[in-house]
């Protein structure tokens, strides 16, 4: 079971953890972006791109008989701020929609350019699967 890091006294984190302890066996996943199983965009705004990027993250780890609650840390790279600024509301609803209330550590970076071109976001992350 993961557990939360939450110092005392710190405004509670909106949409991450600051924190998770968790024991079990590593599971790390290579950057995904918002393309489809044959490797084209069918999308192209960072909103979807974002919500098929973690589509493809679930799809990775259920290979290891992993589900979204055992995520524990993801990184995203983005090269389009003012896009990604634009899509809050839908990148929280296709969160909701893809993981659930889960939320682990996270991260955003923003770049100035991405490997696959027509890539808006990338996403890698790190699961932990209890024991």
């Amino acid at each position: 079971m993961n557990r939360v890091l939450e110092p005392k006294g710190w405004a509670k984190p909106i949409g991450y953890a600051n924190g998770i302890e968790a024991k079990g066996r590593l599971i790390f996943l290579a950057g995904q972006i918002g393309w489809n199983a044959q490797q084209k965009f069918e999308v192209h705004d960072v909103g979807s791109q974002f919500r098929v990027a973690l589509q493809n993250i679930c799809a990775v780890l259920a290979e290891a008989g992993g589900k979204p609650e055992h995520i524990v840390r993801i990184t995203a790279f983005c090269i389009d701020k003012p896009g990604y600024l634009a899509k809050r509301r839908e990148i929280g609803a296709a969160w909701k929609d893809v993981i659930g209330r889960h939320y682990p550590c996270m991260s955003m970076i923003f770049v100035k350019d991405l490997v696959d071109e027509g890539a808006l976001i990338e996403l890698e992350a790190t699961a932990v699967i209890p024991d």
